[in-house]
């Protein structure tokens, strides 16, 4: 049947992948006149599928001539009339978002259950890529909301998915130029960039780690605020020997993930920061152990190589987090879009509103929930799949 004149035809080619197929195909359509609308094409395990969007003069005889030719080729051609988008291509753009999924493996349960919730907010899944290597544990799918729909519901569903299965992460993003442009990774310490948080050693080797634990929780209870909070507990760390800080700086245990983030990130010319409630003795050896670009944090008084129990200069605090990245990112000349966020408590919040993109990583619900989006089952490596690379290409920076 050939389509009336005033509708496109959509050309799906299938069968196994071999040098020639495309060239052929297109050789005919151009030949032909044809006006190519759209192309797609993915190669699987060696098997081919093609789509081809034309439009084409009805009387022409190409779809006959392609016929032929995909026989020859050794592949089958289909074609069916369609009509052309009606969205504009402002509502296109809006619409348009990117799900990435993470996790050790993602199988055939995993898939449905994310595309499941996917469907049920009337999200199209308009391709699948997969990103990791060589096993199948990340993967990018890029849909379209219908037009008008905001995309908040949808990215608590998949918040809520994530943290029900417990294996695997999703993030949702805005499919747009800024997604696999940012230039700038800003990392909280304690508990994001390193597994404790030094404050608790610090307490413990000084004998008061009750008592610092006990103030804590008042402050994550709204009792005080985080200031009041930090120096109470630097005050019961008053005579401590600096030794003890120093070693436990320079022994400081990892995040999984962290030495291959950072390290990624400098090969591909990223700015990297610290930005910390925590202590600058800890920071700046993070600071110099990995490379990192910038460190901010609290400095512990010294005297006589003992802790004074207070601190030096203005707080790190969740508002100064986030006038740090701001002015960080202005003095490097990066827009607050290219910026990535990460940290996993409540004073993060501010930083990781501020930047483009904010990462709760194995937080507290409530951040998580604020946050764009969040990770918890995989390492700190896993954010660079939610910058939009492949396991091909970070096997080639690696």
């Amino acid at each position: 049947m050939t389509p009336p004149p005033s509708e496109s035809v959509l050309i799906t080619v299938t069968g196994k992948d071999h040098p020639g197929v495309v060239s052929r195909l297109t050789g005919l359509l151009a030949e032909a006149g044809a006006e190519l609308l759209d192309v797609e094409q993915v190669v699987v395990q060696g098997r081919l599928t093609l789509c081809l969007l034309v439009r084409l003069s009805p009387a022409s005889g190409t779809l006959e001539t392609l016929l032929s030719a995909a026989k020859t080729l050794g592949v089958t051609l289909d074609f069916q009339a369609v009509d052309a988008p009606a969205a504009s291509p402002a509502e296109a753009a809006s619409s348009r978002h990117v799900v990435t999924a993470v996790g050790r493996a993602l199988g055939a349960r995993e898939l449905h259950s994310l595309t499941q919730v996917l469907a049920g907010h009337g999200a199209n899944v308009e391709r699948i890529t997969r990103l990791s290597e060589p096993h199948l544990g990340s993967v990018d799918l890029h849909i379209r909301l219908p037009p008008g729909q905001p995309p908040d519901a949808l990215k608590h569903a998949l918040l809520e998915l994530s943290m029900q299965s417990g294996g695997f992460d999703v993030a949702l993003q805005r499919e747009s130029l800024f997604r696999r442009g940012k230039r700038m990774v800003v990392m909280d310490m304690d508990s994001t960039l390193i597994r404790i948080e030094v404050i608790d050693e610090l307490a413990r080797a000084h004998g008061v780690g009750e008592q610092v634990s006990r103030i804590t929780e008042r402050a994550m209870h709204g009792e005080m605020d985080y200031d009041e909070s930090l120096r109470q507990r630097v005050a019961l760390l008053r005579g401590l020997d600096a030794s003890v800080v120093h070693q436990l700086a320079a022994n400081l245990p990892l995040t999984e993930g962290a030495e291959t983030l950072v390290r990624v990130l400098k090969r591909l010319g990223y700015r990297t920061a610290v930005i910390s409630g925590g202590f600058s003795v800890a920071a700046e050896a993070l600071k110099a152990r990995l490379g990192i670009d910038f460190a901010y944090s609290n400095e512990l008084e010294i005297q006589d190589g003992k802790l004074t129990g207070r601190t030096v200069g203005r707080i790190v605090n969740a508002q100064r987090k986030a006038e740090l990245l701001e002015s960080l990112a202005r003095a490097e000349g990066i827009l607050l879009d290219q910026v990535v966020a990460v940290g996993d408590g409540a004073n993060d919040l501010l930083m990781l509103e501020r930047a483009g993109l904010g990462i709760a990583f194995r937080a507290k619900p409530r951040l998580r929930a604020a946050a764009d989006t969040s990770i918890s089952a995989g390492g700190l490596d896993s954010i660079l799949y939610l910058l939009g690379l492949t396991g091909r290409e970070l096997l080639e920076v690696s």
